[in-house]
């Protein structure tokens, strides 16, 4: 049994599952309440069953995962040798997944350092395998939480929704920006900042915003070494698009990955986002 330090995240990093297995990353799944089901990120709803419960106006609610859940988590990489953990999660503004971690950490059997990384999706995913990489490496847990948190600083997220209306039934963002939006008939580009999802830019018409969030992201890549994800809901054929153009106009591309959000992010966006993570190396 290998002695080593484990890198725990959430089903929210949306990170493809060789990445994980690759380096040993365990994502800790969120919950979707779907009318009566509760039912598991990543395992036991889809995106697709989720855009078309959202289409169809059914109920959606999401929850964090429990402090036993994670407890569970942290024992079994004890148990599988870890000496140490780095615990990474979505925006507590988002969630209080950081704060279920937190209470489980207390009471692990080994030290575990659990970070709010201030980001979601694959800004999150990349934080996580930052860590892994120094650990890899030969770095200690202070070491990883280091690598991670500076990969969070150094990332931007840029997403385009169809409408405002989700995040604001999910109140994730303010009712006045919803309905200035709404009345305008502007579609909405938007960022993670500080932990939230802050109004970027108001376009008129969505292939004018599409447009508009190529050249904020190739901008934003520059022309240093970058990794970069396309996310999307129900909107394979925009992601796509998306992707080919951005390898095209990204010099220092090194990864990219094109992947539809989960149950967690699509429950709060709606169908027809589609969103650009930009992480310098």
């Amino acid at each position: 049994m290998s002695r080593h330090v484990a890198i725990v995240t959430d089903s929210t990093a949306y990170l493809p599952p060789q990445a994980m297995e690759r380096h040993g990353i365990t994502a800790v799944p969120l919950t979707v309440v779907l009318g009566d089901q509760a039912l598991e990120e990543g395992t036991e709803i889809s995106a697709r069953s989720l855009a078309l419960a959202l289409q169809k106006r059914r109920p959606v609610t999401t929850s964090r995962p429990s402090p036993e859940v994670f407890a569970a988590a942290y024992r079994a990489a004890a148990e599988a040798g870890a000496v140490g953990i780095v615990s990474l999660h979505l925006s507590a503004e988002f969630s209080g997944t950081y704060d279920a971690a937190l209470l489980a950490a207390k009471d692990a059997p080994v030290p575990v350092r659990v970070v709010d990384t201030g980001v979601v999706a694959m800004a999150l995913g990349f934080c996580a395998l930052a860590a892994a990489e120094a650990v890899e490496a030969g770095g200690s847990l202070d070491e990883a939480v280091v690598a991670a948190e500076k990969r969070a600083a150094g990332t931007s997220a840029y997403f385009y929704v169809d409408t405002l209306d989700y995040l604001r039934r999910g109140g994730r963002i303010g009712a006045a920006q919803a309905l200035l939006g709404s009345a305008l008939a502007v579609k909405p580009l938007l960022q993670l900042d500080g932990g939230r999802i802050e109004l970027l830019e108001k376009v008129r018409t969505a292939s004018k915003a599409i447009a508009r969030l190529e050249e904020i992201v190739a901008e934003r890549a520059g022309t240093g070494r970058v990794d970069i994800a396309v996310h999307h809901l129900a909107a394979s054929e925009r992601a796509e698009r998306l992707a080919e153009r951005l390898r095209v106009r990204v010099p220092g591309l090194v990864d990219l990955h094109v992947s539809e959000v989960g149950a967690v992010i699509g429950a709060h966006t709606g169908p027809g986002l589609l969103g650009a993570v930009v992480s310098p190396r």
